[in-house]
């Protein structure tokens, strides 16, 4: 990794291969020229967008993000079905390949098969006669749970990996849906009770009716318990290292050293995420019927499984994730539904062949570049910072510098040798051994040093992320193409989309929760008390911001669970557009962006912004994200952005008369 040197030199220049005239990147297609910019930016960048791509039944949600990734669906799919129409030696990645994605494609054989694949684990659990078991049926489990174990960095020791535990077992994932008591969530509640019932008779339960409401009050009682999205931010909070012998007494319900023994592991420590959670499952362990408790289990084997049973089960499950919680009207197709299973269980194998057809290495050339030119825009901002001390800047340039950068794909890839795919057994077992082999290989990292070299997205993944374990940034190759990433287009473009994403994940660094993680990965304190409260005051105005948009009628934004990615938003186009302003001034004169397709190099630069969230919704998709993403709505990460930031004002000559128009001392000002 390359180390960053703070200078208030000129940026390198963005080069590129390509010698002929670049595009502006803008498809003015897009654009809703009807609508006033300064009035609604979202609607002039993206109202074209959205009219050229209406909702289809199949989505609930589609976007700039979604197209590119139907994309690169498409393309993978051309890749696997090359493999699944021929034999291959038994053994080979080829035929594992192959073989998962023709055992995906076949309803046939599963609606002939029923819920037989899945029958063991119901009749292990019916067996279970008494609590002194549960230490180890847990342990053992796969499919059921109150809990997740986890291998990962140890957040005060990041260079060696911990066992983690985090709250789990309640279905719905959001513990709002079991608590909140306005109407649409208690139509949500009832509509779960309705598909708890109707699975449960659907897999020969007698009393499916009564098992619904034992399932729903025991998942509310945990949930209950859990912590709510704002307090799952913390990353303090959720870190509680302790012995076994601690946890013993913590929950002293189960044997942990029988359990972790049934889960094939020795440890002497661990970290549990939500202590009331668990404690509270614990009691459960106690208290409630043993009958209540296999009821629970067998509800989790059973709508684990319901996606890879017969078609009929399966329309049961969309039926209620689908249709009442997205409001989707149709399944995506069986080829896209394999291609994801396919990806989830061989993703890096997938992925080599992808990036060998698909990703050029002058794309990550220049990718790297744009990243380097972005890290020293932070840098100088960072330096510019008058609210920050030189103490508390020292350490953020530390921080920087000390980034690492991953682009493209991994240096090595994952061997999936001790992966057995067979079609001689069902789809079901097939996937229960390919949660196996990904199980067994995070616990193999159990003790041992983190592995630095490692990727937490396939190369084919349209998306990006930052690590604060690892202080590290990454870009898969799946998202460094339009509208993210365009080598035709020149640095307006380019800077405004990918650049903006870049910056984006940087800040994540520099979140509210990455700000509590050293250069080094550890969660360790690197700020001065004064600097954190104004740091703290800051962030506040963002979050208060953004809770008054009104994302539907009487529902607004959740300024304090969105705050982290609002941050890196804020971060990502301030950070970004000094970049391109530098690397256009490094420039001759004769070379410097010039007006084209009727808008300035900075109009340009936020319309590219803009257009990576363009994007439908529905309506019940509106609600349900809002409960459970922390990235505000696409039309807020533009609409509620850009008046935070003062270059756009100039770029697009935005007046006080304007509705979107926030005065300078009242807008966000922090990276």
């Amino acid at each position: 990794m390359r180390k960053l040197i703070i200078s208030l030199a000129a940026i390198t220049l963005m080069t590129t291969a390509c010698t002929k005239q670049q595009t502006t990147g803008i498809h003015l297609e897009n654009l809703d020229t009807t609508v006033v910019a300064q009035n609604d930016f979202y609607q002039f960048a993206c109202g074209g967008w959205m009219a050229n791509n209406p909702l289809t039944p199949e989505y609930s949600r589609f976007g700039s993000f979604d197209k590119l990734g139907l994309q690169n669906l498409e393309q993978v799919n051309g890749l696997i079905q090359e493999l699944a129409s021929k034999k291959h030696k038994q053994g080979t990645v080829a035929q594992k390949i192959g073989d998962m994605y023709n055992l995906a494609m076949d309803t046939a054989r599963r609606d002939q098969e029923g819920i037989a694949p899945v029958q063991k684990t119901l009749d292990e659990i019916a067996q279970i006669n008494s609590r002194e078991e549960l230490s180890q049926v847990l342990g053992a489990a796969m499919d059921f749970q109150l809990w997740a174990m986890y291998v990962d960095a140890d957040a005060m020791n990041s260079s060696m990996n911990i066992m983690n535990e985090y709250q789990a077992g309640f279905s719905l994932g959001e513990k709002e849906y079991y608590i909140d008591n306005d109407e649409h969530t208690r139509s949500i509640r009832d509509a779960y009770v309705a598909y708890v019932e109707k699975l449960f008779g659907l897999f020969g339960f007698d009393n499916a009716a009564e098992r619904a409401q034992t399932v729903l009050r025991m998942e509310t009682r945990l949930a209950k318990a859990a912590y709510s999205n704002v307090e799952l931010r913390d990353p303090q909070a959720n870190y509680n290292k302790m012995s076994i012998d601690e946890l013993q007494k913590l929950v002293p319900q189960l044997n942990w050293r029988v359990y972790f023994q049934a889960l094939g592991v020795e440890l002497d420590s661990l970290s549990i995420g939500q202590i009331p959670h668990l404690k509270e499952a614990g009691k459960m362990l106690a208290d409630e019927p043993l009958e209540d408790l296999k009821t629970l289990f067998a509800w989790q084997v059973i709508e684990g499984a319901s996606s890879y049973l017969t078609t009929e089960i399966y329309m049961t499950t969309f039926d209620f994730y689908g249709k009442v919680l997205s409001g989707r009207e149709e399944p995506s197709p069986l080829w896209k539904r394999a291609v994801g299973i396919v990806n989830g269980t061989l993703g890096e194998a997938v992925g080599q062949m992808y990036v060998k057809k698909y990703f050029p290495e002058e794309n990550k050339a220049r990718m790297l570049a744009l990243v380097h030119n972005l890290q020293k825009a932070l840098g100088i901002r960072i330096e510019n910072l008058a609210w920050m001390s030189r103490e508390t800047k020292d350490k953020a340039l530390e921080k920087l510098n000390a980034m690492t950068i991953k682009i493209g794909y991994p240096d090595k890839w994952r061997d999936y040798s001790a992966l057995d795919i067979n079609t001689a057994d069902s789809y079901y077992a097939n996937l229960q051994r390919a949660s196996k082999f990904e199980q067994e290989y995070s616990l193999s990292f159990l003790g041992k040093p983190v592995d630095k070299a490692k990727w937490y997205m396939t190369p084919q993944t349209v998306n990006a992320y930052y690590n604060p374990s690892s202080n590290e940034i990454c870009f898969p190759a799946g998202i460094l193409q339009y509208p993210f990433f365009d080598m035709s287009a020149d640095d307006a473009f380019n800077y405004g989309a990918i650049g903006v994403v870049i910056g984006h994940e940087m800040t994540h660094g520099f979140d509210d929760q990455g700000c509590q993680f050293d250069k080094d990965g550890n969660m360790l304190n690197w700020w001065t008390a004064e600097d954190k409260a104004a740091f703290d005051a800051r962030t506040k105005v963002m979050e208060e911001a953004f809770n008054r948009i009104e994302v539907a009628p009487g529902v607004h934004a959740n300024g304090a669970f969105t705050l982290g990615e609002n941050i890196a938003d804020h971060g990502g186009l301030q950070v970004s557009y000094l970049a391109f302003t530098l690397n256009e001034e490094a420039k001759p004169a004769a070379e410097r962006l010039q007006e084209r397709d009727g808008f300035t190099p900075a109009q340009r630069f936020f319309l590219a912004y803009a257009n990576v969230w363009a994007g439908n919704i529905r309506p019940e998709e509106i609600l349900q994200r809002t409960k459970s993403d922390p990235h505000s709505l696409g039309r807020w990460r533009v609409n509620g952005a850009l008046p935070q930031i003062g270059a756009w004002y100039e770029a697009w000559n935005v007046t006080p008369e304007s509705p979107m128009y926030i005065a300078p001392e009242d807008r966000v000002s922090i990276w």
